[in-house]
């Protein structure tokens, strides 16, 4: 039976799937080329035929098939430098190769994958191979498309997510720029004394903040407080704490109580604490809780009265360079209904200082894991003996970043220094 006559004989095929559309034949021989564009027609591709391997290029040019069906040997540019040629073209999606050819050797074989083919079919083809193997490059198609359109999918999302991204930095960076205005006086001069504050955060909102409120001429309030957790839900509670605390509304500090002349004066530390426990515990619906050191200062006399719950203990650095950690420890506020805190004083005389600093200072950690600790703080202030004010704080960080290797911390770095002025020397 001839060729034509055992094509002819084939039953008919279902359309192709849509990944094999355009299939592009090129033979040097015209009859070759009919036998199998007539095949093809039937089971339903669009074919177009080529002659030789360049006019194939040019037809690969303006029109990218889907598939090609290409004889290897052929005069001028043969099968093989065709489908090198049509590798190199630039495409949006794959073309799948087959080549014709009589060649068995596995040497030519091998050779012509490497030319960029993807299947071979030998001469004189069989119908039924011959759809086989373009079902299985339909499959590859298939596949590729469908990675193609994942891949699309993805980039899309990504731009989207990272548009998203972009709206949400642009916020946050926002909502720093309101955090850090909550300790918009860095520094403050009391006549006696002077305040400096630092805020620190390890992303771009934080959980901690320090402050200060004036109660009259010579009695101040100190605060550092620290809430559990990190990032937005954290800084939402610092600022609703800072409104307890505030110094511009003494009539919303909770620290405070209006005499009847109309002035202020500051209640107990610890009564102050006990009270935030039970409002934190009543009326906010929350899961974090926070660590508080509040300080009372009198300024005329060097008299410091103090409670903390949960937060590290202070740092005294008295005018000779020594440092001691003071503190009654205590438990966070907003664990348990009804605890008890209690009050503790310190007296400072001129040219001491106070630190009170949350735990990210005292446990950073160097690259082998150590934690700085009281310890190593009381040496960074022993250093840092004649640096004061806002220097302090700023070198107190170049020290920490030295101590752990990095200027970025692992969480959020606060304090408030206060230092009483030493005494005029006289004549």
């Amino acid at each position: 039976m001839s060729q034509a006559t055992h094509l002819s004989a084939q039953p008919e095929v279902p359309t192709p799937l849509r990944a094999i559309r355009r299939v592009l034949v090129v033979d040097d021989s015209r009859l070759q080329r009919r036998i199998l564009a007539a095949l093809l027609k039937k089971w339903g591709f669009a074919v177009t035929e080529a002659e030789s391997g360049n006019q194939a290029l040019d037809i690969c040019r303006d029109m990218p098939p889907d598939l090609v069906l290409s004889d290897w040997m052929m005069p001028g540019m043969s099968g093989l430098e065709f489908c090198n040629a049509f590798r190199g073209m630039t495409r949006d999606t794959y073309g799948y190769f087959i080549l014709l050819t009589s060649k068995s050797d596995k040497a030519e074989i091998a050779h012509g994958l490497d030319a960029g083919a993807d299947d071979f079919l030998t001469k004189p083809v069989d119908p039924g191979e011959l759809r086989a193997r373009i079902t299985a490059g339909e499959r590859i198609l298939e596949m590729e498309r469908q990675l193609t359109e994942k891949n699309r999918l993805v980039n899309s999302t990504l731009d989207k997510l990272q548009a998203l991204y972009a709206s949400l930095d642009a916020d946050l960076m926002e909502a720093k720029k309101l955090q850090q205005s909550l300790v918009s006086d860095r520094h403050r001069d009391f006549g006696m004394a002077e305040v400096s504050m630092l805020l620190r955060s390890s992303g771009h909102v934080g959980g901690d903040l320090v402050g200060t409120f004036q109660v009259s001429d010579t009695r101040i309030g100190l605060y550092g407080l620290d809430v559990s957790g990190h990032g937005v839900s954290s800084a939402l509670m610092t600022a609703r704490l800072a409104g307890y605390l505030s110094g511009a509304a003494p009539e919303q500090n909770i620290a405070l109580q209006r005499t009847a002349e109309g002035t202020y004066v500051m209640r107990p530390p610890a009564e102050t604490i006990a009270a935030l426990n039970d409002l934190f515990l009543s009326e906010l619906d929350t899961e974090h809780y926070f660590t508080l050191l509040l300080a009372d200062v009198d300024l005329a006399t060097g008299r410091v009265v103090m409670a903390q719950a949960g937060h590290p203990y202070p740092a005294i650095q008295r005018a000779d360079g020594s440092v001691e950690m003071v503190g009654e420890g205590g438990l966070p506020v907003g664990l348990i209904p009804g605890a008890e805190y209690q009050d503790f004083d310190v007296h400072l005389g001129p040219g001491d200082r106070l630190m009170i600093h949350s735990d990210g200072v005292t446990e950073c950690a160097a690259p082998d894991g150590t934690l700085l600790d009281d310890e190593g703080l009381a040496d960074l202030l022993g250093e840092l003996r004649t640096t004061t004010g806002l220097f302090c704080l700023e070198a107190l960080v170049w020290k920490l970043a030295e101590f752990t290797g990095g200027d970025v911390f692992a969480d959020d770095v606060s304090a408030i220094l206060l230092e009483i002025k030493p005494d005029e020397p006289s004549g």
